[in-house]
């Protein structure tokens, strides 16, 4: 993580007031440092010392990762949630946590934040990458109030998005079944 991505937490720690933009920027920070993966897939297994080394070294970079994302979560929280956080094994545990202590569900942002996505149209001569952190920040928005995008949707919702001179790109992914995440399709884009 570089010094603007590790400052962030100090300077906007979690509160009762502040859930919904602490959880867009924890959200923004893990995808743009490919950390997001631990909250979406389940603690591996300690693989014994006979497996391949593949699975190994699956193993060591979730938990890497998983260190290096619990440390960016508990420096972002308060001096008591993180001392009740701290003890938690994975950074997805440490998330259901605190959207179980914040979270409260409002049919009114869904349904807007889903509007927003569905008609979310990018202007061609605009940033790519502004539209696809906005666009980001609204799947956020629905995923706050109970109602999952996968993945893989997600992706597909971007890149119906795009206007016409991203037709070759757009074309060249569908035809190609290129499997993007969120955090690849960004830096592709």
């Amino acid at each position: 993580m570089d010094t603007v991505t590790l400052s962030l937490p100090a300077a906007d720690k979690l509160t009762d007031e502040n859930y919904a933009r602490w959880k867009n920027n924890t959200n923004t920070i893990l995808i743009i440092n490919d950390f997001r993966f631990v909250l979406t897939k389940e603690h591996p297994s300690i693989p014994p010392s006979t497996a391949a080394q593949n699975v190994r070294k699956a193993y060591e970079r979730w938990t890497r990762t998983n260190e290096k994302a619990q440390a960016y979560i508990l420096a972002s929280l308060n001096e008591f949630l993180a001392k009740k956080h701290k003890p938690m094994i994975t950074s997805r545990e440490i998330i259901e946590s605190l959207r179980e202590i914040f979270e409260q569900p409002s049919m009114q942002l869904r349904h807007n934040a889903l509007k927003y996505i569905f008609n979310s149209r990018m202007t061609e001569g605009t940033s790519v990458r502004e539209h696809v952190l906005n666009m980001m920040v609204y799947f956020n928005v629905t995923e706050m109030n109970r109602s999952n995008i996968d993945e893989a949707s997600q992706v597909s919702i971007i890149l119906e998005s795009l206007p016409e001179n991203f037709l070759h790109f757009v074309s060249h992914a569908v035809l190609n079944r290129v499997d993007y995440n969120i955090t690849t399709l960004l830096n592709e884009l």
